[in-house]
């Protein structure tokens, strides 16, 4: 049964009938052909707000056209603290790339509610819709391309500067600060490396001395070779990843992987980069006091090629900070954004990371931002 509708005017004029023509409430509805109940909740509502009873579809009494107001008010509120919270660093860029966000999120807020928030006139917004593109806006639109591309082929760790010099690299020419406006407008953030600041309390080794002295600079290939280990977890349990690093270029050249923390492991390290680099003469090679580096096995490994022994202090981790440096560049870059559910999978990344970017194309600032092997063409090393 479809339920009936009374107008606005019908409820007023049946509520005159008993209030003020002296019908009696059960008499009128009846004649109304209306349930008694219904006629006494017309007179209640008419009684209690003569002015605004009975509004109407789509009309509001005073107090909820008050409720409303501040609904509203409260969602606009939202909406801007949402669109400057997305605008990120905009309100200091141009015109154009505020136009630009308008555009790719007004189908989120109404355009008037951005515009408000980032400070430009809807008209201004409306006559840049169908402007032709400036050649500024153009040009940031392909750097911007570029910009991107550079930032996804680092597995996205790089910051604004090496952007910035694969920019050069490629013979285009800009500015660091475009590049840093670019990547804030695209979005594009490196992941910080996340560390802190050891004491410097350690105590000498009774192996041998710390020869190396933090002098993490060399004037050739294969005079002082740095070396560490690190662990990885997998769901299998840890994997260990030893490195050794030629402070001439940085490049990692040795490396070994095992499951277990031995001798062994650390010597096939040293045994590999001896194999790549050829046999060593007046090579300095330094790492910390470990039960691995101590060892007998290693030690005659080194006295066999020639290799002078230098250990960091006991505890001391800056004595070995270009060491400390790839290994916080290896989880920060590579292994934090991972989980491995078994060793293979973080051999095979941890490979990944060493042959196929860091040694080949991650760009070094302290190598004036190349990469360890294009350092190392540059000084023609074989």
């Amino acid at each position: 049964m479809q339920r009936r509708k009374f107008s606005r005017e019908f409820k007023l004029e049946a509520v005159k009938l008993v209030l003020e023509r002296g019908v009696s409430a059960a008499q009128a509805a009846r004649d109304l052909d209306v349930h008694a109940n219904v006629l006494r909740k017309w007179i209640r509502e008419a009684e209690g707000d003569p002015g605004s009873a009975f509004p109407g579809h789509g009309n509001l009494r005073p107090e909820q056209l008050e409720i409303e107001r501040l609904r509203r008010e409260l969602a606009r509120m939202k909406a801007e603290r949402d669109i400057l919270k997305k605008a990120g660093g905009l309100l200091r860029e141009g015109l154009d790339m505020r136009f630009t966000f308008i555009a790719k999120h007004r189908g989120i807020w109404p355009v008037s509610w951005i515009c408000e928030a980032l400070g430009v006139s809807r008209s201004g917004f409306h006559a840049w819709l169908v402007r032709a593109p400036s050649v500024r806006s153009r040009s940031d639109e392909a750097f911007g391309a570029k910009v991107r591309a550079s930032f996804i082929s680092s597995y996205r760790t790089y910051g604004a500067r090496r952007v910035w010099h694969d920019l050069l690299a490629e013979g285009l020419s800009c500015g660091l600060h475009r590049v840093e406006r670019l990547m804030r407008a695209q979005g594009l953030k490196a992941r910080p490396r996340r560390r802190g600041l050891p004491k410097d309390e350690g105590q000498r080794s009774v192996i041998a001395g710390n020869v190396l002295d933090r002098q993490f600079t060399a004037a050739a290939p294969n005079q002082k070779w740095v070396a560490d280990f690190t662990y990885i977890w997998t769901a299998e349990g840890w994997l260990y990843v030893a490195a050794v690093i030629g402070l001439f270029s940085r490049r990692v050249v040795g490396w070994s992987m095992s499951d277990t923390m031995t001798a062994q492991f650390v010597t096939d390290a040293l045994v590999m980069a001896i194999w790549r680099r050829g046999k060593p003469d007046a090579l300095l090679h330094h790492s910390d006091q470990g039960s691995q580096y101590t060892s007998e096995q290693f030690q005659r490994l080194m006295t066999d090629n020639g290799v002078t022994c230098s250990m960091s202090r006991s505890g001391n981790v800056w004595d070995n900070a270009a060491m400390e440096s790839f290994f916080s560049s290896l989880k920060t870059e590579r292994i934090a954004r991972k989980t491995y559910r078994t060793r293979n999978q973080a051999r095979a990344d941890v490979f990944d990371y060493i042959e196929r970017f860091y040694n080949p194309t991650r760009r070094h600032s302290t190598l004036g931002y190349l990469s360890p092997m294009d350092f190392e063409k540059q000084a023609n090393v074989a």
